[in-house]
């Protein structure tokens, strides 16, 4: 019979088989329970490092336009895929890129945040904010390069775009949907144009994208302070690179500020997106194009500069009723020199879009601002952009200023006029008067239609010429008061 000490002792052996045999089971069951995950990346290095553009090797499986990452949060979009080596567009400050630093494929196309986070806001075309309004938190991404609508997806454009600009809505009226662009020399008062048009859809129910394309910072500054004073950030964003950015964060700014503008579109909304201005992004593209050593066509920029642009340009529609029925509105504006309307860039932008507003650099020094040359502007959607109403009133003046035009040439040679024709010339001068406006003022449509309908009239053709911005003043007053009296007898 065992001792009570060797009792004690296999009781202790058994606990510790017992203990081991349960630490055993956990082992087994966790080892079974574990299942090895591989993450697999592609890592090349860099080759050599240019002004924006980077040479990488060791990725052969990247794809055109995929995003590529490198050290310090430094991003860049893969442009030229050859066998031994990917030109890459870096898209931020590259300075402290180096010669075998590493380069990772990220598996995706660049995108930007989209979503309601971006009313009133300034950010860059990497979605970044640039204001003092804290970080910005989007819970949606949309690639920066989408496919246009199709056909199907598309309706005629027939809804006015009002740009308040009595010029522009009365001869050259821009619809919903439509692509206008505004052309003209340096200094003559193309972002007044479009400043105004965003200014004047307060209250219209229309979201506005402002696009800076490689702008001084003085002046996009300037026309922050112009949107804020005015009120209409509250439903603007604007998307802002700099002239010293690199070339790469300049040629995507438009793409990156059209899907964010497409992303309220989609929602069912109007929206007006303002390129200002596509002559630095060609420039910009023009850059890389270069430095990436491509073959370069007329006047130095590559052979596909017009795809840039019409690609770019598709993509503002007005949508069908199926897909919501929202509507996107393009301005592109674009720089002449010279008042060359006929050289490569403007040429190529006025055959994408549906029209154009050309400023006048000999208007502009006479005074006449804005300074819109009606015989060189041009909407292809014409009086399907207006309101019945607004048409009735608008329909001939056009014909009328054109003569006016006409005959003040010939009336510059001395020649003896018969009284119809002085009484078309005093009439056409006050034409040119009631068309002028300043910066910053939008008359609503009601007071446009009044102006025009007293002008059409005759109304005006007894009052000088120094006198017919007071007659306007008081017509739009009284106005005001019948507007007011009606309401009250409504009341």
């Amino acid at each position: 019979m065992p001792s009570s000490s060797e009792s004690a002792g296999n009781e202790v052996d058994i606990s510790i088989d017992q203990a081991v045999e349960h630490a055993l089971g956990s082992v087994r069951s966790g080892t079974h329970a574990y299942e090895a995950k591989l993450d697999s990346s592609e890592v090349g290095r860099v080759k050599s490092v240019a002004t924006g553009v980077a040479k990488v090797t060791g990725l052969p499986a990247v794809g055109f336009e995929e995003l590529v990452a490198f050290p310090n949060g430094l991003f860049g979009i893969a442009f030229d895929l050859n066998p031994e080596e990917v030109s890459v567009v870096l898209l931020g400050n590259y300075w402290d890129l180096q010669t075998g630093d590493e380069a990772k494929r990220t598996g995706r196309v660049m995108d930007v945040p989209v979503g309601e986070e971006l009313i009133g806001r300034v950010i860059n075309p990497l979605g970044e904010a640039m204001d003092d309004k804290g970080p910005i938190n989007c819970a949606e991404r949309m690639p920066i390069e989408r496919a246009a609508a199709a056909i199907m997806d598309r309706t005629p454009v027939s809804e006015p775009l009002q740009t308040g600009i009595k010029v522009v809505d009365a001869m050259v009226p821009i619809g919903r949907g439509q692509r206008e662009l505004i052309l003209g020399d340096r200094q003559t008062g193309k972002t007044t144009i479009a400043i105004d048009t965003i200014i004047n859809q307060r209250d219209q129910n229309v979201q506005c994208i402002y696009c800076a394309i490689g702008q001084r910072a003085s002046a996009v500054a300037k026309v922050i302070a112009e949107l804020e004073a005015h009120g209409a950030m509250a439903y603007t964003t604007v998307v802002v690179t700099e002239g010293n950015d690199p070339p790469g964060l300049t040629y995507i700014a438009p793409y990156a500020a059209t899907s964010i503008a497409e992303y309220f579109m989609y929602q069912g909304k109007d929206v007006l997106i303002v390129y200002d201005d596509l002559t630095n992004h060609a420039r910009a593209y023009r850059e890389i194009s270069l430095l990436l050593r491509r073959p370069p066509g007329r006047e130095a920029f590559p052979g596909d500069i017009f795809y840039i642009h019409s690609r770019l340009l598709e993509r503002a529609t007005h949508l069908s009723d199926a897909l919501g029925g929202g509507s996107l509105t393009a301005l592109p504006i674009i720089e002449t020199e010279a008042q060359n309307m006929a050289a490569y860039i403007p040429t190529n932008l006025i055959s994408i879009t549906d029209g154009q507003v050309y400023l006048s650099p000999k208007l502009f020094e006479l005074g006449v601002l804005p300074a819109v040359d009606v015989g060189r502007s041009v909407s292809r959607v014409g009086g399907k952009a207006q309101r019945k109403d607004y048409r009735k009133v608008a329909g001939k003046l056009k014909l009328a200023y054109a003569q006016f035009e006409e005959l003040e040439s010939f009336a510059r040679f001395g020649t003896r006029l018969d009284t119809t024709t002085q009484a078309q010339l005093e009439h056409g001068k006050r034409i040119r008067a009631c068309l002028q406006q300043g910066e910053h003022a939008p008359v609503p449509i009601d007071a446009q239609i009044a102006l025009l309908q007293a002008l059409g009239d005759g109304k005006f053709d007894q009052v000088p010429l120094a006198d017919m911005g007071l007659a306007e003043q008081s017509l739009y007053s009284a106005l005001n008061a019948d507007t007011v009296d009606a309401r009250g007898a409504e009341r």
